[in-house]
């Protein structure tokens, strides 16, 4: 399993204050989950990490093998995958492949990895955006706001 923690103190803020108000946290974890869920699938279409650097090239070997194919697009099989799911007042986004996906997000080597036919650059999609954040931050502000 793959665990980023995301500890941004006007989020946590905004959540202890929305616990604090309603004692339920689900609602607006299930809309933010949504709103994360749709930013990482689209991060496979803009080839970029969640701070907006461009993802390595594929190798030539990988040229090679499967074309000049948009990185990490190759059937789709890995941005389809990302989903969410709410845990209590835990939000969690994700994919059910995890060591492909950990292998894409964190990247490795043929020597930790035999099985690959060479090194995997580290190709972050899971993350927040400095959008996403402002995102998440007009959630919470809506279900804090009255009427």
């Amino acid at each position: 399993m793959i665990s980023i923690d995301y500890n941004d103190a006007a989020v946590l803020n905004a959540l202890r204050e929305l616990a604090q108000h309603t004692g339920n946290l689900r609602p607006a974890l299930l809309e933010i989950g949504e709103d994360l869920t749709e930013s990482t699938k689209q991060r496979f279409g803009s080839q970029q990490s969640p701070e907006g650097a461009a993802w390595a090239a594929n190798s030539p070997v990988t040229v090679d093998r499967k074309g000049a194919k948009p990185i990490l697009t190759d059937g789709g099989i890995l941005g389809s995958t990302i989903d969410y799911q709410v845990n209590g007042d835990t939000l969690e986004v994700g994919s059910p492949i995890t060591d492909y996906a950990a292998m894409m997000q964190f990247g490795g080597t043929k020597d930790e990895f035999p099985h690959l036919w060479g090194d995997i650059p580290a190709r972050p999609f899971f993350g927040v955006s400095e959008a996403d954040r402002d995102g998440i931050l007009a959630v919470l502000r809506d279900y804090l706001t009255p009427g």
